[in-house]
């Protein structure tokens, strides 16, 4: 370990935003994949659950039950189904949910989508640095010192190769999230349509129902 640190800092200058680049990145990666490892589980318990309580003609049930699971396909489902109930349009209610939502899911992806692009340009920078370095001691005492030489191409080496492991590590964990981000937003558009479905077949009552419709707007709250 001692000697990858000691190799690493021989690489120049731009080993130190480098550094903050490969910081920044294992943060922003470890705290997605805590975020997304699970965001599109669970839907379609929820589902199964609420068409047991439709069915029994208990929306205000269905509704509770949504409020009680956690995750981005309950919070669109709870909304759509409060709309329902206090008579709103549910398909706009869901898409404002899920609009508002999606902000959540692509937060801090535009970090590691930059350090993808500047690790290799700041590699490439030490690169031309230490170039630099091995042609102006060549231009003062010829090859008489080849240690002096080396050392400008070992730190040009070191930056370039660092450079693109940054890159390459942040790429793959860029990508694995985006491909989570699709994921949870199919798993949501699949649930919303679901619900949209049932509610077609009239297996929850509307708001224009007669008596229940007095009970159903003072059950359900409000949303803040």
């Amino acid at each position: 370990m001692l000697q990858v640190l000691n190799t690493l800092s021989k690489g120049g200058p731009v080993m130190v935003p480098l550094a903050v680049c490969s910081v920044l990145a294992l943060a922003v990666i470890v705290e997605r994949y805590l975020v997304l490892r699970h965001a599109d589980r669970g839907g379609e318990q929820l589902i199964t659950d609420i068409r047991r309580a439709l069915r029994q003609g208990d929306g205000v049930e269905a509704l509770t039950r949504c409020e009680q699971t956690s995750g981005v396909v309950a919070s669109v489902i709870a909304s759509g189904l409060r709309a329902h109930l206090q008579g709103a349009h549910l398909a706009q209610a869901m898409e404002e949910q899920l609009l508002a939502a999606q902000r959540g899911l692509n937060r801090r992806l535009a970090v590691l989508d930059t350090i993808v692009t500047l690790a290799p340009l700041l590699g490439l920078l030490g690169t031309v640095l230490g170039m630099i370095s091995a042609f102006s001691i060549i231009s003062v005492s010829g090859t008489s010192h080849p240690a002096g030489i080396t050392g400008g191409v070992a730190e040009a080496l070191i930056a370039t190769a660092t450079g693109l492991a940054i890159a390459i590590f942040s790429l793959i964990g860029y990508n694995w999230c985006r491909d989570k981000v699709r994921q949870v937003l199919e798993e949501v558009e699949l649930r919303a349509t679901q619900l949209e479905n049932m509610l077609a077949v009239g297996q929850c009552p509307s708001p224009a129902d007669d008596g229940r419709a007095a009970r159903i707007r003072e059950e359900v709250p409000v949303a803040s």
